[in-house]
Order: structure tokens, then C-alpha cells, then sequence
């Protein structure tokens, strides 16, 4: 299962997705489930933007997560989309829900917070970056 946090409009929803058999996954809003069928078919046209990223930095991704602290908590992208703001920078101290960073998805602004309290020890994205679903966005030690 994974849980993603979306301020939409500047309402927050609180989600959880878990995939079942046969393509059909549950997703869950606020508390209320919903059974959901997928294509899977459509993830191709969402690794699009890949390209464009790799003329920027091509092995910007996997040097940032092999470089991650062995004890942090990585705090990963839950879509593919691009970077619009980065709200912190390495050495600040966090709280559990603050906002580390905004990123665009799907024409819609999503913001990705903090999981726990702690204090940034590597920010690995920069405004204006490319991420696919997973890569490693910030670590919290």
C-alpha cells in the first residue's frame, strides 16, 4: 500500500492505494474507498517527459539515491511529474506534515510532506527537474 498526501484547490486529501488482482485497485480518499480498474497500459505515455530530464543530469536519480544516508528516511516521489518548489534545504529542521517541496503532475500541483520529524540531510532535486514515480526526492535524518 502506498499513502499520498494531495493539496488540491487548497483542500488536503489524505489517499492510499493498494493494487489488487486482475487490474483493479483499491484507492481510498479521506477515508472513503473506492475499487478502481487500471489500464496499465498508460504508463508509457506518463515516461514521456524521461528524455528531457536526461539532458540535464542523465544519472542525477541513481547517484542522489546511492548517496542517501544509510540511517535517513528517504522521502521518494509518489508520481512522475516535474519539481516546481523546493521549500527546504539541507540542515533544516522539519515536522511531521510540513511541506518539503511542490511537485506538478498530470497539470495539477501536489504537495510531498514530510513523513516524520527530523532534519534534511540531502535534498536531491532542484526546481524545474524531471522525477519519475520512487526516485529519491529528500532525506530526512
Amino acid at each position: 500500500m502506498k499513502e499520498f498526501q494531495f493539496k488540491i484547490d487548497g483542500k488536503e486529501y489524505k489517499t492510499s492505494v493498494t493494487e489488487l488482482e486482475g487490474g483493479i485497485t483499491e484507492v481510498t480518499v479521506n477515508g472513503k474507498a473506492y475499487k478502481v480498474e487500471m489500464e496499465h497500459k498508460a504508463a508509457p505515455k506518463v515516461a514521456a517527459p524521461k528524455p528531457a530530464a536526461a539532458k540535464e543530469a542523465p544519472a542525477a536519480a541513481p547517484k542522489a539515491a546511492a548517496e542517501a544516508p544509510a540511517g535517513g528516511k528517504k522521502v521518494v516521489s509518489p508520481l512522475p511529474g516535474s519539481i516546481i518548489k523546493v521549500l527546504v534545504a539541507e540542515g533544516q529542521a522539519v515536522k511531521k506534515g510540513d511541506t518539503l517541496l511542490t511537485l506538478e503532475s498530470m497539470k495539477m500541483e501536489n504537495t510531498v510532506a514530510a513523513e516524520c520529524d527530523g532534519t534534511v540531510t540531502k535534498v536531491a532535486v532542484t526546481a524545474g527537474q524531471t522525477v519519475m514515480q520512487d526516485d529519491l526526492l529528500v532525506v530526512i535524518g
